[in-house]
């Protein structure tokens, strides 16, 4: 199944975090906090602004993102976890 974001939406998957520790500490499954870092692998066109034009997206696909931690929806699509969020949920670019 493929998906296609709405308006000022995106989809962003969450990047893996470092089993271990600079310490070389390994951290269990149950510890470890959901990542906030994650690659835009689709955008949807803009949204409408009052007048009823589209407003361009900032971020395209491919990108990496900074967001917050309880941002978006989380979806199960083909056994991969992808987040649904508005472009406004996204902090920053990783460049």
């Amino acid at each position: 199944m493929k998906l296609k974001p709405l308006n000022d939406r995106v989809l962003v998957k969450r990047m893996e975090l470092e089993e271990k520790t600079a310490g070389g500490i390994y951290i269990p499954d149950s510890a470890k906090e959901k990542p906030m870092k994650g690659e835009i692998v689709a955008a949807g066109p803009g949204k409408l602004d009052d007048d009823g034009k589209r407003v361009a997206m900032t971020v395209k696909k491919g990108d990496t993102v900074l967001f917050a931690k309880y941002a978006g929806m989380e979806v199960n699509i083909d056994g991969e976890e992808i987040v649904v969020m508005r472009e406004d949920d996204i902090l920053a670019i990783v460049s």
